[in-house]
C-alpha cells in the first residue's frame, strides 16, 4: 500500500490527484498527518509526503525500525520528487514522470534485485554482490547462469541468460566453479544438499571430517549448500560423527544443518547407485540416508544423487540434491480495498516472474509487479510445472486448482472484511 500524505487543502488536492495516478493501492488518509501515519505505518509499502524533507524526517524518524522492512519514503517539494528513505528510487521516478517534476534518487543506498534474490533463495553469497548490484542498477549487461533451474522472480532486462559480452556474471548453483578466480563473478549458493554419513563403530572425528572435505575436493560441492546431514538411526550416538559435524558447523559458520536419522528398514528399500553387502544387513547407509533426507526435505519434489559415496577410513559419505521446481502462489485479492490486502500477497506478486489472472484482477496489482513480469490470462499450473515462479490472482479468497501439482504450491488467502 502507498500512503500519500499532505497538509492543507491545496496539498490534499494534490495528494488525491497523485493517488489517482498511482493506482488502487494508493490511499490518502483523512485527518492530521501524524496520527494517520502512525496508524498506517505497519501496513505501508511506501509513503509519499507533500512536505519538505526536514518536516518529513521529523515525522518518520520515530517510526523507523529496520531498513529492510520500513516503507520507502518520497518527498514531493518545490518541483522535486526526492527518494528519501528505503530505496524508493523507482517510486520517485514514477512520481516525477506523472507530475512533471525532477526525481532526486539515492540509488547507491538502495538494494538491488540481487539482494532480494539472495533473500528469496535463503542463499549464501560469494563475491562482490554490492558491485554487481550497482552494475544491474546502472543498466550494464549482467549474465545470469542458473543451471539447476531455480524459479526466479522477474529481473531487469539487462540481466541476461548468457555470458558473452558481459562484464559481471551471477551463478546460482551449489557447485564450486573450476578455474581461476574471477573478480566479476558473484556466486549465489542455495542450500540444496543432504549429506549422508555411514561409519564403522568408534570412527574418529578426523576420519569423518576428511571424508566430508572430499565432497568439495573431488565433486566440487560447496559446503555452504549443505542443508542437512543424514544417517542410520543407530549411528546418531557415534561420537566421531557428532564431533565432526560440530567442527564442520564451526568452520562453515553454520548451526542450522540438522542431523536426520532413519531406521534401517526405511533405508533398505531406497534404490542406490552403489549397493553393498553390509554387516548391518542393509545395502547402503550414506547414499540411502542422503536420498531419504532429500526426499523428506523436498516435500514430494525431485531429488538426485549429487555425489556418490566417498569411502574414507571407516566412514562413507555421499550427497543428494533437492532439485528446484516451479512455484505456484494462489493469491486472493480479497473483497475489500487495497489497504486490506496482506503483505504476504504483495510479496508473492513481487516474487513471481509470471502473473496469471483476469484482466480486471491483474489491473489491480500491476503497479506492484517488477519490471519484466509476464502477464497471462491462463495456464498457471502449466507454467509452474515448467519451472516458473507464478502468482495466480483472483478476487475473494483466491483461486482453487485441482491437484496433484508438480510444483511448490502456497496459498495466500484474501482478507475478508470484518463486519
Amino acid at each position: 500500500m502507498i500512503g500519500v500524505f499532505a497538509a492543507g487543502e491545496r496539498g490534499r488536492r494534490a495528494a488525491v490527484d497523485l493517488a489517482g495516478l498511482l493506482g488502487p493501492d494508493a490511499v490518502v488518509p483523512d485527518g492530521p498527518i501524524g496520527p494517520a501515519l502512525r496508524a498506517l505505518w505497519p501496513r505501508l509499502g511506501s509513503a509519499v509526503f507533500f512536505l519538505g524533507t526536514a518536516a518529513t524526517v521529523r515525522l518518520v524518524a520515530p517510526l523507523l525500525r529496520d531498513e529492510r522492512a520500513d516503507p520507502g519514503v518520497v518527498c514531493v517539494d518545490g518541483g522535486f520528487a526526492v527518494s528519501l528513505l528505503g530505496g524508493a528510487d523507482a517510486l520517485a521516478g514514477r512520481i516525477a514522470d506523472v507530475l512533471g517534476a525532477q526525481a532526486v534518487t539515492t540509488s547507491a543506498a538502495a538494494d538491488s534485485p540481487l539482494d532480494e534474490l539472495v533473500e528469496l533463495l535463503d542463499a549464501a553469497v560469494e563475491g562482490d554482490l554490492a558491485g554487481c548490484g550497482e552494475a544491474v542498477r546502472l543498466g550494464e549487461p549482467v549474465a545470469l547462469v542458473n543451471p539447476l533451474g531455480f524459479p526466479l522472480p522477474a529481473l531487469p532486462d539487462n540481466v541476461v541468460g548468457r555470458e558473452r559480452g558481459t562484464g559481471w556474471t551471477v551463478v546460482v548453483d551449489d557447485r564450486v566453479p573450476r578455474g581461476p578466480r574471477n573478480d566479476r563473478l558473484v556466486r549465489i549458493v542455495p542450500r540444496t544438499l543432504v549429506v549422508g554419513v555411514g561409519s564403522a563403530a568408534g570412527v574418529p572425528a578426523a576420519a569423518v571430517s576428511a571424508a566430508l572435505a572430499r565432497l568439495e575436493e573431488e565433486h566440487g560441492l560447496d559446503p555452504r549448500a549443505v542443508r542437512a546431514f543424514a544417517t542410520l538411526d543407530r549411528k546418531v550416538a557415534e561420537q566421531g560423527i557428532a564431533d565432526a559435524l560440530e567442527d564442520w558447523g564451526f568452520w562453515h559458520d553454520s548451526t542450522t544443518a540438522p542431523l536426520l536419522s532413519y531406521p534401517g528398514e526405511e533405508l533398505a528399500v531406497i534404490p542406490v547407485p552403489n549397493p553393498a553387502e553390509l554387516a548391518i544387513g542393509i545395502p547402503s547407509v550414506a547414499e540411502a540416508a542422503a536420498l531419504r533426507g532429500a526426499m523428506e526435505l523436498s516435500g514430494g519434489g525431485r531429488v538426485e544423487m549429487a555425489a556418490e559415496k566417498v569411502k574414507g577410513a571407516g566412514v562413507t559419505v555421499a550427497a543428494a540434491r533437492v532439485l528446484p521446481r516451479g512455484r505456484l502462489a494462489l493469491v486472493g485479492l480479497g473483497p475489500g480495498d487495497a489497504d486490506e490486502r496482506t503483505p504476504r500477497a504483495e510479496a508473492e506478486l513481487r516474487r513471481a516472474s509470471v502473473v496469471v489472472g483476469s484482466a480486471e484482477c491483474v489491473a489491480q496489482v500491476r503497479h506492484l509487479l517488477r519490471p519484466g513480469t509476464r502477464v497471462a490470462a491462463d495456464g498457471a499450473v502449466r507454467l509452474a510445472e515448467a519451472g516458473a515462479a507464478v502468482a495466480y490472482v483472483e478476487a475473494g479468497a483466491g483461486p482453487v486448482v485441482a491437484g496433484p501439482i508438480r510444483a511448490d504450491v502456497v496459498r495466500v488467502t484474501g482478507v475478508t472484511r470484518q463486519l
